[in-house]
């Protein structure tokens, strides 16, 4: 996942500006990597109490709860400005928006189906090969053989296991919009200051969701204690993390950031194993790990 500009995510917000300030004062006495790891069990966290409500909601509504909350706070905290937008910049926001909404709509429907460390070490080979395709090094070819090997090892050749077809497909199309979310989170980036641009994507998600959430929600997207883990998820799995994130990158390089973001399949698989109670075969460890070293090696080679 991949951060806006580096400018003031939180304080550029005009409604929240001694939240703003109080959060970066708190995120300043936390060392950087402390912020990304703290941002990567943030997301799982909030994947993990995602999965949970899907015994009472489907994963549509769950997405849009989860969106809605993200972008009503997010909304907030920084409101973007439409006035002066040209052209090409509400085609960029418009497309960032959607497919902000299909990618959390498809690794939803890939959660409901496959266990998390699974299904987030499927979706972590979006921005596996958006790194891959940005280099052309031989060494790379060894991380694209690890990266295979870890879907061939989680693939249900036959076996009797939790993992899915239909849930590896799911996990792909969401891995396929990461890939797309990176490349126009950095056009957003250029053309919408500080985090006006993923309030915008956040804002045009939630419309688009909201009609298959609605219909597949109905009633019980009414319900108090839904709606209250709802808005967990999405600070959870939204504002929290991408604030974090923010203000790790002020303060380390690309490289080293991307570096501990590569742990983030292997994160998930704990917090599946802690949370939901989701034992990974040995052959599933070593397909996540697999994904995890192809995610480090492409990382690491690529600082330069």
């Amino acid at each position: 996942m991949t951060a806006f500009a580096l400018d003031d995510p939180l304080g550029s917000g005009k409604g929240l500006p001694r939240a703003g300030s109080f959060l970066r004062t708190a995120a300043d006495s936390v060392p950087p990597s402390g912020l990304v790891l703290l941002a990567i069990f943030s997301v799982q966290l909030g994947a993990g109490f995602a999965k949970e409500l899907f015994a009472a909601l489907p994963p549509s509504a769950v997405v849009f709860l989860r969106i809605a909350a993200g972008a009503l706070i997010m909304g907030a905290v920084a409101r973007p400005r439409l006035r002066g937008l040209a052209r090409r910049d509400w085609a960029v926001g418009l497309a960032f928006g959607v497919t902000l909404a299909v990618m959390n709509l498809t690794f939803y429907e890939a959660l409901a189906r496959l266990p998390m460390g699974v299904a987030v070490a499927i979706e972590f080979l979006g921005p596996l090969g958006v790194a891959v395709a940005a280099s052309r090094r031989r060494l790379d070819l060894l991380w694209v053989g690890l990266a295979a090997a870890g879907v061939v090892l989680l693939a249900p050749w036959g076996q009797s296991s939790a993992v899915s077809w239909a849930g590896i497909g799911f996990a792909l199309a969401a891995g396929a919009c990461w890939a797309a979310y990176i490349l126009l989170s950095a056009a957003a980036g250029s053309r919408f200051p500080g985090t006006t641009g993923l309030s915008f994507a956040m804002i045009v998600s939630a419309v688009v969701i909201a009609p298959v959430g609605v219909t597949t929600g109905g009633a019980d997207l009414l319900q108090p204690e839904l709606l209250l883990i709802g808005l967990g998820v999405g600070l959870l799995s939204s504002v929290i993390p991408y604030s974090l994130e923010l203000q790790a990158l002020r303060r380390m390089p690309k490289h080293v950031f991307g570096i501990l973001m590569s742990v983030e399949p292997a994160a998930a698989a704990l917090i599946g194993v802690l949370l939901l109670g989701e034992i990974l075969h040995l052959q599933q460890w070593a397909a996540v790990l697999c994904i995890v070293a192809a995610s480090l090696g492409s990382t690491r080679s690529g600082r330069r």
